[in-house]
């Protein structure tokens, strides 16, 4: 079964053409062979998002996880991925699966399996599973019919959302945030953050004006990304409404999405060091932050002045969790630039519901603005700008750029020297202190992602037209 593979953050595919039932149930029987391997008695919690079909395959799982004697709590609604890692830890569960296809389009659906420790599968685990997925043939599926399974106690119906709830309510100081009297703007993306993100606002008895609450399979044609182009409305709203703060998340509200008072989105490379900032002044915790490697070097810039350590990761919030899981005192603060965030205190999986509730907590305390914190932490570092594109290849010319990129180092880019080539995950190469620009092929997508940070606007500009470039061949 060569379709089954594990990317970044799960198995995905397009629905009906490599994510089928047929799949989906070998993949589960993989993950039960996995976890009987680990363990006799085990229990496991599965979810599922709001795409076409995801609590029609989060049934299918949870029969086939029953007919291997693998306790099953099936969450009654969809659930976010983050909620899903809180309960593992939370119940000593022998993990959890997730279905979602986070935030690709609509067409796609995927599986994110966490084991017991709560954070993203590593590769040694995604890689045993696949082995089975190769090895299982249909006679090997074993499956006991939903009700059955549900008279017997093997499928227990469960809803996750007021221990969560609860545990959000201890990270965050929603007191300083009401008394502020500071209005919110919030963009579900009509994703799994229905009644988890606003109801926080609401119990909070924080003003705020909610969209796309309402279940949409087809996400409004696109994707359920909290990317600047997709949430024009709420920048809208933001702007023309007089609202302190916009806050989005993705399908499974593990991504998050900022819009500050003046309407300006907030890339993830700046909400990361703003928050730090935050922690670093309000809880006044030291330690460790850690990053993925194509996410901005302003964190790097803000640790140093502020005497917290920096440790760089491949691509993927498991290596994140990884380190935060290692050092749980120590650990402030991770991130990513594509919008995953978790805190100290937390899980070891990204986390857009608290990341956007942070932030709220952050303006309200600081009293200022998100551009105006981020004004106050340049002053420290000097200035800091980052971009990124995605190019969408045929498999071909992914297969000739991934050739170039491991057999042909340039010696410049842009008429500018490289200086280092950084290969932790995909192909950073650094042209001085302030300036890099880093190629990677997407684990979900048949896509080459660019991204470039440098001190000024003219040099980014300059090193993006030469990354196109590089990636076109030309």
């Amino acid at each position: 079964m060569e379709l089954i593979k594990f990317g970044t953050s799960g198995w995905r595919g397009i629905i009906a053409d490599d994510f089928t039932y047929k799949n989906v149930a070998i993949v589960s029987q993989s993950i039960a062979n996995f976890i009987k391997e680990e363990q006799n008695k085990a229990s496991v919690i599965v979810g599922y998002d709001t795409r076409y079909m995801s609590e029609d395959f989060a049934k299918t799982t949870s029969e086939i996880l029953a007919g291997n004697g693998i306790k099953t709590l099936l969450c009654k609604r969809d659930t976010p991925t983050p909620v899903i890692s809180y309960e593992i830890i939370r119940l000593g569960l022998s993990g959890g699966i997730n279905f979602t296809a986070s935030h690709n389009p609509y067409n796609y659906n995927g599986l994110k399996y966490s084991p017991g420790w709560g954070g993203p599968a590593l590769p040694e685990t995604t890689k045993k599973i696949e082995k089975f997925c190769v090895q299982i043939q249909s006679k090997d599926i074993k499956s006991i019919p939903f009700e059955r399974a549900v008279k017997d106690k093997l499928i227990i119906l469960h809803d996750p959302r007021k221990t969560y709830l609860k545990r959000i309510k201890q990270l965050v100081d929603f007191k300083a945030i009401e008394k502020s009297k500071i209005k919110v703007a919030v963009d579900i993306l009509n994703g799994t953050a229905n009644d988890y993100l606003d109801a926080l606002l609401d119990e909070a008895g924080i003003k705020n004006k909610t969209i796309r609450k309402n279940r949409d399979p087809l996400f409004g044609g696109g994707s359920p990304e909290p990317s600047e182009k997709n949430i024009t409305e709420l920048i809208s709203i933001v702007k023309k409404e007089k609202y302190k703060l916009g806050l989005s998340t993705d399908g499974d509200a593990d991504r998050f999405g900022i819009i500050d008072s003046g309407g300006n989105f907030i890339a993830p490379n700046e909400v990361i060091p703003v928050l730090l900032y935050h922690l670093n002044r309000t809880r006044n915790w030291k330690g460790i932050a850690a990053r993925s490697v194509m996410t901005s070097s302003l964190l790097d810039k803000l640790a140093e002045k502020i005497g917290v350590e920096v440790k760089e990761t491949p691509v993927g919030f498991k290596y994140i969790g990884e380190i935060m899981a290692n050092n749980p005192k120590y650990f402030i603060i991770g991130g990513e630039e594509s919008g995953g965030l978790t805190i100290r205190g937390h899980i070891p999986e990204k986390d857009g519901i608290l990341a956007c509730l942070l932030m709220a907590e952050a303006v309200a305390v600081n009293k200022k603005s998100v551009m105006e914190i981020l004004k106050s932490i340049k002053k420290l570092t000097g200035e800091v700008l980052t971009d990124r594109l995605n190019f969408r290849l045929n498999l071909d010319s992914m297969e000739k750029f991934k050739n170039i990129l491991i057999s042909e180092t340039p010696k410049s880019i842009a008429g500018f020297p490289i200086q280092n080539v950084v290969t932790l995950d995909g192909h950073k190469f650094i042209i001085d202190k302030d300036s890099w620009i880093g190629f990677r092929l997407s684990g979900t997508e048949p896509v080459v992602r660019l991204y470039v940070q440098s001190n000024s606007q003219v040099k980014l500009n300059k090193l993006l037209k030469a990354g196109e470039k590089f990636v076109h061949g030309k």
